[in-house]
């Protein structure tokens, strides 16, 4: 396989792992302005990675249609964000912090739902990662090894700390270290299929590349705003979040412009 290719299926997976794996070395759970410095960090890396890796590249192929050459990326845009609105609605799931559940009425527990929501907003991630390698490995002129592998790290960064909001409160209530990372860990494995679904698929959606760009960058706008701001937002006020925002989106817009 090619190495470009792999380092695109393992790295998100790999940050999601990492942040679980602080199950083993923290006792306690991150306090609150640590978990809105992380949320903030995360939103910003996932708005700038939309708006580097896959808006501005969908645009540029689609420059041949002139005035209309926003069409591509608008339509695109639009169904990930119902694409997200709609899984919101089918997948029983609990937002951290909040205090009822979203989606179908489902006898799961707190942590299962949890899981969920962290799953949920982790399919568009992997779809985005899968697109671009996708658009690499097909040769298209607008993306590159290293904007591929700028996405990939972005992802990854923000994973981490999705890795330890779920494994270290399944251990707080009463999980072993070894099971509470392992679910952890596996809530981030819907990237990599996603990432490897996408990549198999590349032939077939190599002319619809420009719409599935702006597809997960909808899908991925969409877990900002409806899920991650409101969490960096609640509870006391703190200018942490909007600090933190701001800095995972000047390291995720740097990344991008200087991998690739």
């Amino acid at each position: 396989m090619n190495v470009a290719v792999l380092s695109g299926l393992l790295i998100p997976f790999t940050g999601t792992a990492l942040g679980s794996a602080c199950v083993f070395f923290m006792k306690k759970q991150f306090g609150e302005k640590v978990q809105k410095s992380l949320t903030g960090f995360a939103s910003g890396v996932m708005v700038a990675a939309s708006i580097w890796s896959l808006i501005i590249p969908a645009m540029d192929q689609t420059q041949g249609m002139g005035k209309l050459s926003f069409l591509p990326a608008f339509i695109g845009f639009w169904a990930g964000i119902l694409f997200l609105l709609l899984l919101d609605s089918v997948i029983p799931h609990l937002h951290m912090n909040a205090e009822k559940a979203e989606g179908p009425s489902a006898k799961l527990k707190k942590t299962t739902m949890m899981v969920l929501a962290v799953t949920l907003h982790n399919i568009p991630e992997g779809m985005a990662v899968g697109v671009v390698y996708a658009g690499f490995l097909s040769g298209n002129t607008t993306i590159t090894a290293g904007g591929a592998l700028a996405l990939a790290l972005g992802i990854a960064i923000q994973n981490f700390p999705e890795g330890a909001i779920i494994s270290m409160p399944l251990c707080a209530e009463g999980k072993s270290k070894g099971k509470a990372f392992l679910d952890g860990a596996l809530s981030g494995a819907v990237e990599p299929a996603g990432t490897a679904l996408t990549i198999l698929a590349a032939g077939a959606i190599i002319p619809a590349m420009p719409y599935l760009l702006s597809f997960a960058a909808g899908a991925m706008m969409y877990v900002v705003v409806e899920e991650l701001i409101p969490e960096m937002s609640s509870g006391e006020h703190s200018n942490i979040g909007v600090v933190m925002f701001a800095m995972g989106f000047t390291l995720m817009m740097a990344l991008d412009v200087a991998l690739g």
